[in-house]
């Protein structure tokens, strides 16, 4: 029920903007893979479509109150135990048409503020080091505007997350290593401050 969905959001919209809360970290848009996932209480389904669907209409609950949404965990989130060092070893269709489409439906028709990235690797790599997921698919094929976090105390480097267009380290960043990259040339100063700038401009966006 997409009614229900939105005006869920909403109550928790105007309970965040009464508690002097600037955003919440939801909806949570993973897949059911088991009966037995640990987060399953939070996410919808194992479809999808209706994840994407309820997701969406959550997200615009949300962000009518002024309140930022965070969809999350971006991408193949599937497992709770050895959440900061599992490995998603998944093809590019299932990637697609399974654990991504309910993002590309979320993004597409509520475009959330924000989006959050997972712990584990997809195919080798940490997802927040992903430029052809965060760059290529999330801003570049569904036209993604908002600003990227990670999960908090994950485990990839923040200069590869800079790169890749993950733009906010949480629950803090590393400024000695990103520093140290950009001497190095390793990162530039221009990927920095793009990354910067959509950081401020999600600031501006709060009420």
């Amino acid at each position: 029920n997409k009614d229900i969905a939105t005006a869920f959001g909403q109550s928790i919209g105007k309970m965040a903007d009464e508690m002097g809360v600037s955003g919440w970290y939801a909806p949570a848009m993973n897949i059911h893979r088991s009966a037995f996932a640990g987060r399953n209480f939070e996410y919808y389904s194992e479809d999808p479509l209706v994840a994407g669907k309820m997701g969406a209409a959550m997200v615009r609950g949300i962000q009518s109150q002024h309140i930022a949404a965070s969809v999350k965990h971006f991408a193949c989130n599937n497992q709770e135990t050895n959440r900061h060092g599992v490995e998603a070893v998944v093809s590019e269709r299932a990637l697609r048409e399974i654990y991504l489409k309910g993002f590309e439906i979320a993004v597409k028709e509520a475009q959330p503020w924000t989006l959050m990235t997972c712990y584990n690797l997809v195919n080798g790599q940490y997802a927040s080091e992903r430029e052809d997921l965060l760059a290529g698919i999330l801003r570049g094929e569904w036209g993604f505007t908002g600003m990227i976090t990670t999960d908090w105390w994950n485990k990839a480097y923040q200069y590869k997350e800079i790169i890749a267009g993950n733009d906010l380290k949480m629950g803090a960043g590393e400024p000695d290593r990103v520093l140290e990259a950009l001497r190095e040339g390793k990162v530039s100063r221009e990927e920095i401050a793009a990354c910067a700038k959509r950081v401020l401009e999600t600031i501006l966006k709060f009420d």
